[in-house]
This record gives C-alpha cells, structure tokens and sequence, in this order.
C-alpha cells in the first residue's frame, strides 16, 4: 500500500475523531496528516515524511495559539473569588470605622474596615472594595 494512502486515513480517522471531540487537537493531526498525504504522493522517502508531518503539527499548533490570544481572555486576567472583589460596590450594613463594620458585597456579609481610619461610614452607604485583607473588606466611601 502507498504510503500517502495511509496518511490520508489517517487524515480522515483524525478528522471524525475531531468531530466527535470537538478538542482541536485531532483537527491539527488529520490537517498535518493531509499535508504529508500530498508530500508522501508526490514521492518523498518515511523519514521526510515524518518530519514534514511533525512541522505540519507544531506550525498548526503555533496558529491556533496566537489566534486564541488575540480573541480570548488570558487565564491570568480572570479574576474569581476574593481576588475578583476589589473594584466592587458594597453597602454598609453597620457602621464601618477604621478597625470594624460589616458591608454586603454581592449578596454576603463581609467585615470591613475604612480606608480612613479617622472617619466613619454611616449603614446604608455605598463604598468601594479598595483590597481584602484576609476576611476583611477595606473599603472607601463613595462619593
């Protein structure tokens, strides 16, 4: 049997795995088994074709890498949890100083604290998450 026939199934196995799956990753083999299927055609010896087969891959990896980056958010920009509440809008519950208080952020109670620690924020008040110090919400008042 020809050598491009076998890369060829192997294109097409690839590409119904990649139907199925739905990764990528069998996408970029079947399209770097279909490139060696033409250079395997055209008469280039295993060890070649081997090698056009691995740069097929790592060239399509290469693409689909830098066209993610561009169009989706970096896994580091993502911020959930306590890392995701400074920036937020909070309201007090009752009365914040700087050593005590409660805010409601998003639906829970959380201590607080001012960030200025000579004044008071009155319940009912608006504030900004400035930072979380342990189980503790620093937190500035709107204006």
């Amino acid at each position: 049997m020809d050598p491009w026939i076998l890369w060829l199934t192997g294109a097409v196995v690839l590409g119904v795995a990649e139907a199925f799956t739905l990764t990528a990753v069998s996408g970029l083999l079947a399209g770097a088994s279909l490139v060696t299927a033409v250079v395997a055609a055209a008469g280039l010896p295993a060890p070649l074709q081997v090698i056009v087969f691995a740069v097929a891959a790592t060239a399509g990896i290469v693409v689909l890498r830098r066209a993610t980056a561009r169009h989706g958010p970096r896994v580091d920009e993502v911020r959930f949890g306590v890392d995701a509440l400074p920036g937020r809008t909070g309201y007090v519950v009752d009365d914040v100083t700087g050593r005590a208080g409660t805010v409601r952020i998003g639906g829970e109670d959380w201590t607080a604290r001012a960030l200025d620690e000579t004044g008071t924020i009155p319940a009912g008040r608006a504030v900004d998450v400035i930072r979380i110090d342990g189980a503790t919400a620093v937190v500035h008042a709107r204006e």
